[in-house]
């Protein structure tokens, strides 16, 4: 059965949805954000001050008092001792309500204050002597303005009265992990019977929880493996010619490592094929992808097809434009470079390059998948940071061509779990280890207070031939977050290093001049560079070997890891000081202590992970997968291989029941493409 849309006035459905509520089952994982007990009276001598407790008795005295602030008191006479009472925002139904003589029940956290205990505008309501308890706990819904958690509360309990939804999951796999029947355990989570499922730590071990966990992850497996053997039913162009790539292999001035070799050949075997390539190549900051992802595109182009290659910012692209022109133009490869801050003429050249097929290998930023850009023959896309790019982005790209093959690649390592859960209907490649010969970065921690002594470091490592980079997080200055602008740290740098060449570099400087100063770096003219986030990913300096963050401890995991990546790629030993200002927030604290303590960036993302959340890592536009809202992929790694396997056998053995789990859990989001 579908999930209903729940019934009600058009008001209150408009409501519901602003909550999320769209369906029947949408109310029903619509779930209390605490419980009260209004099951048990307490003596109020027995109270404990912080308690949140229902105590019963009659009035004794009322009345509004004006000083030191207008509020509503009254004293309660509750037998085994007297409370106070005191209404801060108040009605005139609570002074009703507070009539001498009324017999109430009220419902509050108890406090010691200057007449003695009180109760903080408690929850109270008239009742008659010796009124039947309520039975259980009482369920405290999160609600939106104009609805009342009291009326969610009988919407729920009506719809759990006479429970619509079949339990689709296999018995099997429920009694493998010990987890209860669907209604039984929506049934214990919106009306429980002791307080036991309070706090957080109790989602890791009550059966109810787990079973609403499972049935989430399962059915985002079911959804993410249901698109992966979609794509296995389409037809992709077939590229199995790979000489030429052999050929630029053979002439490359290092070998390969195992774990590249491994690589271009799952991805050759992937082009080879007639079903479309969604390989994700990821590995840590200079583990080598690019050139396999070359590898790659000669393969597609030797086969007769087009690729385009993507990139984040223009600095990254051009980067690439320049290494790759110089490996394939001596193989008779035409490229072209396209980004959206060229000029004009110059992109229209590159764009009727590219139609026309004279460019085999078009290189760019967004302006890639621009409506104006056409492909003649597009075989491969290849996404670098595909992190950075939206779901809708990376899909405009692909529809250029007729099922183009699709490889992706990522310096930012994803933890296995985010994997499995995230990226399960892709094929994912890891490089694992890094080129012979390279050296782990040395990372140092300092004040901003001891800025002199670092400045003096950039000059010693300067005058014996080495480079340096200096990074700033902002090209504006801002008081508030007393950040330095990276033009005043350039011109004070220039100043305090007479003598050396220092380069400019950020994002709103013209593509020409940004070019210009990037060679003058490259090519060891200069040699400090001081520049924004802009150089975070690509840029490859072999003669760099230290590397200076200005406020570290505004910066995130990823990018920290990313910048310290671009010192010590020659074979030296490099550097990273992350300069970071006084106090430091806890989370700043915590960040800093893992960029130090940690060197591999599978560990930095699992890390990274574990402080933001898996949420604010993706980003649901970046994944394009339903994000979940109970499960967490990592304290619950037993449900999440077990979701794993039953989404398999379901769609092998019960592809209705998967079908109808997908629908009730993710509605319109289970046809989501993941691209």
């Amino acid at each position: 059965m579908s999930p209903a849309t729940p019934t009600g006035t058009k008001a209150l459905i408009a409501k519901l949805k602003t909550l999320g509520i769209e369906t029947d089952f949408d109310l029903l994982l619509h779930f209390p954000i605490r419980y009260e007990d209004h099951s048990r009276l307490w003596d109020v001598s027995d109270v404990i001050e912080g308690d949140a407790v229902l105590v019963e008795g009659v009035v004794l005295a009322a009345g509004v008092q004006e000083r030191p602030r207008r509020s509503l008191k009254a004293t309660l006479d509750c037998g085994s001792g007297v409370l106070q009472l005191r209404f801060l925002h108040f009605y005139p139904g609570h002074k009703q309500l507070l009539s001498v003589g009324n017999r109430l029940r009220v419902f509050g956290t108890v406090r010691q204050g200057y007449s003695g205990r009180e109760m903080i505008q408690p929850k109270c309501r008239q009742v008659a002597p010796g009124e039947p308890m309520a039975a259980g706990l009482t369920p405290i819904y999160p609600v939106k303005a104009g609805i009342r958690s009291s009326t969610l509360a009988k919407r729920i309990q009506a719809l759990l009265a006479d429970f619509p939804f079949a339990d689709l999951v296999p018995d099997a796999a429920l009694d493998a992990l010990g987890l209860p029947g669907l209604r039984e355990s929506l049934y214990a989570l919106h009306r429980p019977q002791t307080a036991e499922l309070q706090g957080d730590v109790v989602r890791t071990r009550c059966p109810a929880w787990r079973r609403v966990k499972f049935d989430e992850l399962l059915a985002q497996q079911l959804s993410m493996r249901t698109h992966y053997l979609s794509r296995l039913q389409h037809k992709a162009p077939r590229m199995d010619s790979d000489s030429l790539g052999r050929q630029l292999e053979g002439a490359l001035p290092f070998p390969l490592t195992s774990a590249q070799s491994m690589a271009i050949a799952a991805i050759r075997a992937d082009l080879a094929r007639e079903v479309p390539m969604q390989r994700l190549l990821q590995g840590d900051v200079g583990c080598g992808k690019t050139i396999i992802a070359v590898l790659a595109a000669l393969q597609a182009v030797e086969s007769g097809f087009q690729v385009a290659f993507m990139s984040p910012t223009e600095t990254l692209a051009e980067q690439h434009y320049q290494k790759l022109s110089a490996w394939l133009r001596p193989l008779g490869i035409e490229l072209a470079w396209l980004a959206g801050a060229m000029p004009k003429q110059e992109q229209e050249q590159a764009a009727r390059s590219i139609h026309q097929g004279a460019a085999q290998i078009a290189i760019g930023t967004h302006a890639l998948f621009q409506q104006r850009v056409a492909f003649k023959r597009l075989g491969l896309v290849i996404i670098d940071e595909q992190q950075k790019f939206g779901v809708h982005q990376r899909l405009a790209l692909q529809q250029k061509g007729t099922m183009p093959h699709q490889l992706m690649l990522s310096a930012t390592p994803i933890p296995r779990t985010l994997s499995m859960s995230y990226f399960a209907n892709l094929d994912v490649t890891t490089i694992d280890e890094l080129p012979p010969g390279r050296k782990p970065v040395a990372t140092r921690l300092v004040r901003a207070a001891r800025r002199d002594q670092v400045v003096d470091h950039v000059r010693e490592i300067c005058a014996n031939g080495r480079q340096a980079y200096w990074v700033c997080p902002l090209i504006e200055g801002s008081a508030t977050l007393q950040l330095q602008a990276v033009t005043e740290v350039f011109q004070t740098l220039v100043e305090e290093l007479p003598g050396l060449r220092v380069e400019l570099v950020h994002g709103r400087m013209k593509s020409a001049e940004k070019t210009e100063a990037m060679t003058r770096f490259m090519t060891g003219e200069a040699a400090l560079l001081v520049a924004t986030t802009v150089i975070e990913v690509g840029v490859d300096v072999p003669n760099a070997s230290l590397m200076v963050i200005e406020n570290a401890e505004r910066m995130g995991l990823a990018q920290l890891h990313q910048l310290r990546g671009r010192v010590g790629r020659g074979g030296e030993s490099g550097t990273c000081i992350l300069l970071y200002q006084e106090p430091l927030s806890e989370d700043a604290r915590q960040r800093l202590r893992i960029i130090y303590e940690n060197s591999d960036g599978f560990e930095v993302a699992r890390q990274d992970m574990l402080l933001r959340g898996t949420g604010e890592l993706l980003g649901i536009a970046q994944s394009g997968a339903p994000m979940l809202r109970f499960a967490d992929i990592e304290q619950d790694q037993d449900l999440l291989e077990a979701a794993k396997a039953c989404a398999e056998r379901m769609l092998e053995h019960a592809p209705d029941a998967a079908q109808k789990h997908m629908s009730r859990w993710l509605g319109a989001r289970a046809n989501y493409l993941h691209v």
